[in-house]
């Protein structure tokens, strides 16, 4: 009985992400230029789908082995799903690709519509919108010395996966090198030299990131009970899934160039979900 009232719960999340995500999109996003044929239409779909699926399923594990509850408990996903689905993903896009004028504001918009309204939904089908809220015993408690190192080396972290992902996947397709108009010189050293000297401000890009990924993984790790592993496996498929909108066909990126990032992005998001789990936490504490 519990599995099928579990079971029931996610198909109803999964539902209520597809319908927000078509709807919203629809009053919220520019139309696109072209018509969509028929295929690209279904294409569309079938990605709003997936991402669905993947979204509802990392989102039912960290809302049913939430502490917290209520108001509280949405803003939690609010802020999570708006950081991993938006602000992070369209701060590199603002980055390396043109959009049109006007297309980020709407994008950031959409997100944080999206992030509110679907947050209050996912929170009232697992019926923890009038949940007590258990969360006295916090985690993260340490001094700021502490706080300061863990930082310096989850940035550091971060840059190796990101640069050496980048590199040994994504620069490695000559889609994506045609696509950004650039060249493999050869070495993982010589790319980053060649990266520092031609963006230099993908450096401290990476380090904001870095922190902003890590603010993500700490509201999870706050919220959610159970060992460190269960957050680290929660911030890992977060992070991960988040990477399945590549799947959704736009106008601004080639679809061999998206299946790349997507790769990349998925697999190293992660690595790093993880990692940054295990710098955090204290392992050897479990929170009721």
């Amino acid at each position: 009985m519990k599995a099928t009232l579990l079971a029931l719960r996610l198909v109803g999340l999964i539902l209520v992400h597809f319908v927000c995500f078509i709807l919203l999109s629809a009053l919220l996003l520019p139309r696109p230029s072209e018509e969509f044929s028929p295929a690209d239409t279904a294409a569309v779909i079938t990605g709003v789908f997936v991402f669905s699926v993947l979204n509802a399923i990392v989102l039912s594990f960290i809302i049913s082995r939430s502490r917290y509850g209520g108001w509280k408990l949405v803003l939690a996903i609010a802020v999570v799903l708006y950081g991993a689905m938006t602000v992070l993903p369209q701060i590199e896009t603002a980055f390396f690709v043109k959009l049109p004028s006007g297309m980020l504001p709407r994008l950031f918009l959409f997100g944080a519509v999206f992030s509110a309204v679907f947050s209050i939904f996912a929170v009232m089908i697992y019926r923890k919108l009038k949940y007590p809220d258990n969360s006295n015993e916090r985690r993260l408690e340490m001094p700021v010395s502490h706080w300061l190192l863990k930082l310096c080396i989850i940035i550091v972290i971060y840059l190796i996966i990101y640069f050496t992902f980048g590199y040994f996947i994504a620069w490695k397709s000559e889609a994506v090198r045609a696509y950004y108009s650039g060249n493999d010189p050869g070495s993982f050293l010589a790319q980053i030299s060649n990266v520092w000297r031609d963006t230099p401000l993908l450096f401290p890009l990476q380090v904001v990131r870095a922190l902003l990924w890590t603010s993500i993984a700490v509201v999870v790790i706050r919220t959610m009970k159970g060992g460190w592993y269960e957050a680290g496996l929660a911030v890992a498929l977060l992070f991960s899934a988040m990477s399945a909108q590549l799947l959704l066909p736009n106008p601004f990126m080639p679809a061999e160039v998206r299946m790349v990032h997507l790769l990349e992005t998925a697999t190293s998001n992660f690595i790093f979900g993880w990692l940054v789990v295990w710098v955090l936490v204290d392992r050897k504490k479990t929170l009721r």
